[in-house]
């Protein structure tokens, strides 16, 4: 058995997300193949679904999504480009990966994570297709209306094409039509911190905060933290080196090394510090930390997001320009969560699913 993931390119919170699920499908399944499509670094996907699943790599771009001028900001007319771009090339990307899943000679399903082009290639395959997301780009794209209208009517029309969807939490309409199965919040195990870090941060005698903001990252002036002299804070490493070395000469920042992901080192924090995002959403809401988010807009994803966050967590919500002057609220009180969290356990209950899709569809379909 072959699973085809077709992975949204639109940053890494995508793959976070099924890293949780492609971990639990191998514990049940440890014989079936697992393929993941998409343009995400192979070293993040090797990062985030640790050296004990065997992924393959399929360097694919199925969709565009948003592209973000920052981890707050999107810039739209770079994507309106970028999706016609898509159409052009679309074509082409489907007929290689058609054709060398034929030479695979194994049964395939498709999960959609969640490229509207997944339903192409697994009708193009005669394949099951499964979804699986708290979003369409459909309803991303209507509210922006104007051309986004007909790319957000393609994609709807796709998206109804399936077996089933499995909803995850922080949920927008997803209205397709299909059979769907309502699934908990996406969570990894912890894994051991490098003895070195550890040690580093139980001798940390201030609360720790851990700055995030996605795979964009966000151009943070590092003499921000000097505001907050009383508290630690530990941010993945920026791509960009002047970043990395102006953050690294300040007294009260840690950079995590590469080889560690942020979702270890929670509960080592009092707070979080970063934008509204699904995955880290549920690592941080998970392990009961308190979370200071950024306001953002233009995205239809946020406004679910920042409704989950004020019913599960204990938080505080800060505007833009609060971030940019570096009023962070570190020191105030956190406005309690209205509710006690759902499942925990969605990354079992998803890859049940697909082994019960697999078994049932695939093999005696």
């Amino acid at each position: 058995m072959l699973i085809y993931l077709c992975l949204s390119s639109h940053g890494f919170g995508h793959a976070a997300r099924q890293a949780t699920v492609l971990s639990a499908l191998h514990q049940l399944q440890p014989t079936w193949r697992l393929v993941v499509s998409s343009l995400v670094s192979a070293d993040f996907l090797k990062l985030a679904c640790g050296a004990a699943v065997p992924i393959e790599y399929r360097p694919v771009g199925w969709d565009v999504g948003m592209i973000q001028a920052d981890a707050l900001g999107v810039d739209h007319e770079q994507t309106l480009s970028s999706l016609k771009a898509l159409d052009r090339s679309l074509p082409r990307r489907l007929d290689k990966e058609v054709a060398w899943l034929a030479k695979q000679k194994t049964p395939v399903l498709v999960v959609g994570d969640i490229p509207p082009s997944a339903a192409v290639l697994a009708e193009r395959l005669g394949a099951p297709l499964v979804w699986m997301g708290n979003f369409g780009w459909d309803d991303i794209y209507e509210p922006l209306g104007g051309p986004f209208a007909t790319y957000a009517a393609a994609a709807k029309a796709q998206y109804q094409k399936g077996q089933l969807l499995l909803r995850c939490p922080f949920s927008l309409a997803m209205d397709w039509g299909l059979k769907e199965h309502e699934i908990g919040f996406t969570i990894s195990a912890l894994r051991e911190l490098p003895s070195q870090l550890r040690l580093h941060l139980e001798q940390l005698l201030k609360p720790l905060v851990l700055v995030g903001f996605g795979g964009l990252g966000m151009a943070i002036d590092p003499s921000l933290f000097r505001h907050w002299p009383n508290h630690h804070f530990l941010i993945a490493a920026p791509m960009a080196p002047q970043l990395r070395a102006s953050l690294q000469a300040e007294t009260n920042v840690t950079l995590l090394p590469e080889h560690v992901r942020p979702f270890d080192v929670m509960p080592h924090c009092e707070r979080h510090l970063g934008k509204p995002g699904y995955s880290t959403f549920c690592e941080a809401l998970s392990q009961d930390l308190g979370m200071h988010v950024v306001e953002r807009d233009g995205f239809a994803e946020a406004s679910v997001l920042m409704e989950g966050l004020r019913r599960y967590g204990n938080h505080r919500i800060l505007s833009r320009d609060c971030f940019i002057q570096g009023e962070w609220g570190l020191d105030q009180q956190l406005v309690p969560a209205n509710d006690l969290m759902a499942s925990t356990h969605g990354a079992e209950q998803a890859a049940e699913a697909l082994v019960m899709v697999a078994l049932s569809t695939v093999q005696h379909g």
